[in-house]
């Protein structure tokens, strides 16, 4: 009877951990396409949202992971559920204040407050989903026992994050459908009330969920005193550059794609009419397909190793990328839309975006992948460990706005050269950087 009851709570654990894993999704992926609305106000903008959600791990990711020991799981899930909630009510208020009130300029051009308190709100979700992240990851690898084992319930819950993902752009583009100088955030706020909402629903979920809590500290309890920092491994480190870099191709793809369907000709775009729209169809393609290869592993990952599949996808994706940037322009292929006056319909656009989309199928198994191998062997070092590679997804912000920054100069598909860049990266952590060369350290 006491394993039966243990195994019914491991099992509503589970299900609870991949709902705030779809969650995490839903309020980042808001951030790239709201950037149409705001880019074609300021040509600077259009990743800024997306670089003060990421920011925020910064400032969050290691006070997260002590907050796992103070408080536990479940109440940092709920903290970060209202953290949320207040977030995105901020973003709303930019929809309905301050379009009239310069506060300062770039470059002459008069900077509004309803832009600042937009980005105070991206901000402020950033803090959620860092908190919901240091929450998710290490909870689904624990019950999942680590190794392949916890790689795969990862690559599960990575499954409903892609779902989430893939509606997001969805449901914008078909928002804004065409981007006008009349385009503004009140277009969206339909989605801010949705998301609002399920936040709502959320916390009351959560309270009522039994979550194990594996590093909670009681009170009276000695707290243990750390010898080490998980950094000391050196697969650790390593795993952390790997998650920096990860997060920002992982971004970095589908949002300069969507910036490349949605712009003008004159501007570096494709030109085509309700662009923002189909550009939205055609990045949820690429969080779909991560939505497939997360499933895929997700039945593999008992079998085939983490490293493995490493090695395979990272692989595969610079090759994808090389052949995008070097297709020519007037190849072109009919891929899946959306617009709000005529639908689904098939649109013609540049086949490089075909093979630009087709990378979802292997960024998909890349974070539960350098997460899992950074972690393996760490032991009490693991909580630690969480609230680093949070910090470390500050990468989202940082390198699509260096990705952005090239776009500018030189064009949007060849700013897909920073992206191999980091791919590069992460393929040599997946052939040499991942070995744990600390095992002496002792992690019990």
């Amino acid at each position: 009877m006491e394993n039966t009851t243990k195994n019914q709570s491991s099992i509503i654990a589970i299900i609870t951990m991949m709902f705030l894993f779809a969650m995490i999704s839903f309020v980042t992926n808001l951030a790239a396409p709201f950037g149409l609305i705001w880019g074609n106000q300021y040509s600077w903008a259009g990743m800024m949202g997306n670089m003060m959600n990421f920011l925020a791990y910064l400032f969050m990711g290691i006070p997260a992971g002590i907050m796992l020991t103070k408080i536990g799981y479940k109440k940092t899930s709920i903290l970060a559920m209202a953290v949320g909630f207040v977030g995105l009510g901020v973003q709303y208020i930019s929809s309905i204040v301050g379009a009239d009130t310069e506060v300062f300029s770039v470059s002459g051009q008069p900077v509004m407050l309803n832009l600042i308190i937009y980005l105070l709100g991206a901000f402020i979700c950033g803090f959620c989903v860092c908190m919901l992240n240091t929450v998710v990851n290490p909870m689904l690898n624990m019950l999942g026992g680590g190794g392949n084992r916890g790689n795969q319930l990862i690559q599960t819950g990575g499954s409903l994050n892609s779902l989430a993902a893939t509606l997001t752009p969805l449901f914008v583009g078909s928002l804004i459908g065409t981007v006008t100088d009349k385009t503004a955030m009140s277009d969206v706020s339909p989605l801010l009330f949705i998301a609002m909402a399920v936040f709502a629903v959320s916390i009351v979920v959560i309270a009522f969920a039994t979550i194990p809590e594996p590093h909670l500290h009681k009170a009276g309890e000695k707290k243990e005193v750390m010898e080490h920092s998980p950094l000391a491994f050196r697969h650790t480190l390593l795993g952390v550059i790997a998650i920096f870099f990860y997060v920002g191709v992982e971004v970095g793809i589908p949002s300069q794609l969507t910036f490349y369907l949605a712009n003008p000709a004159d501007q570096g775009g494709v030109g085509i009419a309700n662009g923002a729209a189909i550009g939205g169809a055609i990045a949820a393609i690429y969080w779909m397909l991560m939505l497939v290869g997360r499933f895929s592993s997700s039945l593999i990952s008992g079998k085939v190793s983490t490293r493995t599949q490493m090695l395979v996808v990272t692989t595969a994706a610079i090759v994808l990328l090389l052949v995008a940037i070097f297709l020519p322009s007037s190849a072109t292929v009919d891929m899946p839309g959306y617009s709000a006056a005529a639908g689904f319909s098939m649109q013609e656009v540049p086949t490089k975006c075909l093979f630009i989309v087709l990378c979802g199928l292997c960024t998909s198994v890349m974070w539960g992948g350098i997460f899992n191998l950074a972690v393996e062997g760490l032991g009490k070092y693991t909580a630690a460990a969480s609230g680093i590679f949070m910090t470390m997804v500050v990468g989202g912000g940082i390198m699509p706005l260096i990705q952005n920054f090239i776009a500018g100069e030189f064009g949007y598909i060849a700013s897909y050269w920073v992206v191999i860049a980091m791919l590069a990266y992460i393929l040599y952590y997946s052939v040499a950087g991942c070995k744990n060369v600390n095992k002496d350290i002792p992690v019990e």
